[in-house]
């Protein structure tokens, strides 16, 4: 009986000392190590070999008692991957939280409507987040475009502007993705539903979006662009739409040249009547927006004001009037 005691006793004890060592692995930090340590954990990572990565680079001072807690809660499934920066001395329960929620280090960039898919492999570069050349060259790929549902169609008009957060290791391909599927969240059902409505396809709306989006930065204006293209476009009248133009030359001097207005491009509005093969850039949600519902105005044509906005007008005759006026001694030509 005694025996049975003491055996009780001793496992009891045992087991509280055990605990008792692992709460202080857990809460208290390791005596060694100062300074700042960056850790890369790889998409699918074993937790052994991440483990082995935070013993190495000083992060934690026992694999064993640190694989044992995350395995005894579950936690080693729970483990994000990323480039994750640790300043030590730091206790291991706060390292696996890092992990767990996924606070690692992440590029924060900006992209802003209107840019083409050149520009935005440009800004990216610049970011230090990608290549601009392997973007580019992935953008274009038929694998890839297969790949997001694209085949046929280009990536111009899919890469979402808003702001990401990517890690520092993201490839291009993942860069592409989350734009591309950014866009596919954004383009909801409803959206899907009014493009039936209006009588264009997906890829004419973010066509048409694209001309809007180039032609005025002003939120109110837009609705009204719109329907001055969508008037166009069920009267049979060319778009004349300065960008597209622009967007199917090889080299843009800043001036638009009668020359340029009569080149073979299929993005010239000038010549071609409809709209043109596909977006000329990459358009913003309000963009999207006053495409699916144009104003309900009898507008054929606008030109700048030189300051941003535009007058619009019914009429020819009001329209050249308000060119004179605007547009007198100006090099460029005048919107439609």
């Amino acid at each position: 009986m005694k025996y049975l005691f003491f055996t009780l006793l001793f496992v009891a004890l045992s087991s509280l000392l055990l605990l008792g060592f692992l709460l202080a692995f857990l809460f208290y930090p390791p005596l060694y190590g100062q300074g700042t340590v960056e850790v890369k954990v790889e998409r699918g990572e074993p937790l052994s070999s991440v483990v082995r990565k935070l013993k190495d680079h000083g992060v934690i001072s026992n694999e064993k008692l640190f694989s044992l807690w995350a395995r005894l809660w579950g936690l080693d499934k729970k483990i994000h991957w990323g480039l994750y920066r640790f300043e030590r001395p730091l206790p291991p329960r706060r390292v696996l939280n890092q992990m767990m929620l996924g606070r690692g280090v992440f590029h924060r960039i900006t992209i802003p409507e209107g840019l083409t898919a050149k520009e935005i492999a440009e800004l990216l570069e610049k970011g230090a987040l990608a290549s601009k050349d392997r973007f580019f060259a992935e953008a274009r790929s038929l694998e890839f475009l297969s790949l997001v549902g694209l085949e046929g169609k280009g990536i111009e008009g899919y890469l979402f502007p808003n702001t990401y957060y990517f890690t520092p290791f993201a490839a291009e391909r993942d860069i592409l993705v989350a734009m591309v599927e950014q866009f596919r969240e954004i383009f909801n059902a409803q959206m899907k539903e009014q493009s039936k409505e209006i009588g264009l396809s997906l890829h004419e709306v973010v066509t048409l979006a694209s001309l809007i989006e180039k032609e005025t930065g002003i939120e109110a204006e837009r609705p009204l662009v719109s329907a001055v293209f969508h008037n166009r476009l069920r009267a049979k009248i060319p778009l004349q739409s300065d960008p597209t133009v622009i967007y199917g030359l090889k080299s843009f001097s800043g001036s638009l040249t009668r020359k340029d207005l009569q080149s073979r491009s299929p993005y010239n509005t000038y010549r071609i009547r409809g709209l043109p093969p596909g977006p000329i850039c990459n358009p913003g949600l309000a963009s999207l927006r006053a495409a699916l519902y144009p104003a309900r105005v009898p507008y054929l044509y606008f030109v700048s004001k030189n300051d941003g906005s535009h007058l619009f007008s019914m009429r020819l005759g009001e329209h050249n009037q308000a060119v004179k006026i605007y547009q007198s001694g100006k090099q460029r030509h005048p919107r439609p």
